[in-house]
């Protein structure tokens, strides 16, 4: 059975991933079974903003979204907890699917090359890119998700759009990277992912997202969106560092030290997402690690890899879902509901 912290702020996407372990337990079914999904919800509707002004963090935090969203990032981070991303685990047909649409997304980026124009950042090719997800993203979607819940497409849909940048100021950011995580929570609701999915929702597609998102970053100079240059945890990412830590725990000879040390990173970055994260970094930034990175350099410091997630998570939450900057382009719907959660 999986973990699952019982927290009053975790409910929604853990309840569901408990649920359906339930469900294939009680019923003597195997993961590998073409069982039916528990319904979950029918009457999808297109996500759209909801906190307009700052008084509205308060219903954000108070909000069922809240609840899954957190419920989500804790029991994937659980999940993980001293695993490589070499080990084994299953693959089920929709993390294939999830791979194969993410393997599209990658293609239009050759098939989009940057254009030739003065302004050295946010090459105005990234707008053509998108354009061609925001008119196919439906579809994408629609081929990923079990047939009986295609009507879930637009507002999946949705979040896809939202995970890859903005098109008008060609950034990308913290937001943008929860949206997608938000796009996979609602593949969990909707029972196209199952508890068995939890390793490959990580290892596989999240980790090819990050490889898309950086090919992005690069082809088409993106900026940053809302980075608080040195003094924030990354440029782009943040998810990578607090799932990263995790496969870290426990391990009996990588302590948080041995990551700003460059022989260690290229050694074992096939194996540690937080390693990736750091090879990136010192592929696109020049000069010493502590100038460039110093949130990074003094995490390097805690002496444990439980102490640094736990606080890269209160970090998170205190620097991304805390804030109002980031939170005012969150969408809600009926899969993410602003609607408090009940007591």
């Amino acid at each position: 059975m999986l973990h699952i912290y019982t927290s009053g702020e975790i409910s929604g996407c853990t309840a569901i991933l408990v649920n359906m372990a339930e469900t294939e337990h009680h019923s003597g079914s195997s993961p590998e079974d073409d069982s039916p999904p528990i319904p979950v919800c029918q009457n999808f509707m297109v996500p759209k903003k909801e906190i307009s002004m700052f008084p509205d963090m308060g219903k954000w935090k108070r909000s069922q979204a809240y609840a899954d969203y957190m419920g989500f990032i804790l029991t994937l981070n659980e999940g993980v907890k001293g695993k490589k991303l070499t080990c084994e685990y299953k693959v089920s047909e929709t993390i294939e699917k999830l791979l194969a649409l993410l393997g599209t997304l990658d293609r239009w980026i050759d098939e989009t090359p940057p254009e030739d124009q003065p302004s050295r950042f946010g090459n105005k090719a990234y707008r053509t890119w998108y354009a061609k997800l925001d008119q196919e993203a439906e579809g994408l979607v629609a081929a990923v998700i079990p047939e009986d819940k295609v009507a879930a497409a637009p507002e999946i849909a949705v979040y896809l759009k939202e995970a890859v940048g903005n098109s008008t100021r060609i950034d990308y950011g913290t937001g943008h990277e929860a949206a997608f995580a938000i796009f996979l929570c609602c593949l969990c609701k909707i029972g196209a992912l199952r508890v068995d999915d939890q390793l490959a929702i990580i290892f596989k597609v999240f980790d090819r997202y990050l490889v898309v998102m950086r090919k992005l970053q690069k082809t088409y100079r993106m900026e940053p969106a809302g980075s608080q240059g040195v003094w924030g945890l990354d440029d782009f990412q943040f998810l990578p560092f607090i799932w990263g830590s995790s496969q870290f725990v426990d391990h009996p000879t990588l302590e948080p030290k041995h990551f700003v040390d460059e022989k260690v990173v290229n050694e074992n970055h096939h194996d540690y997402m937080f390693l990736e994260c750091i090879k990136f970094i010192n592929e696109m930034k020049t000069g010493p690690f502590a100038e460039h990175s110093n949130q990074l350099w003094n995490i390097s410091a805690v002496p444990t890899w439980s102490k640094v997630n736990q606080g890269l998570i209160r970090m998170y939450k205190a620097e991304c879902l805390e804030k109002f900057p980031v939170i005012q382009h969150f969408k809600f719907g009926s899969l993410i509901s602003i609607q408090p959660v009940k007591p």
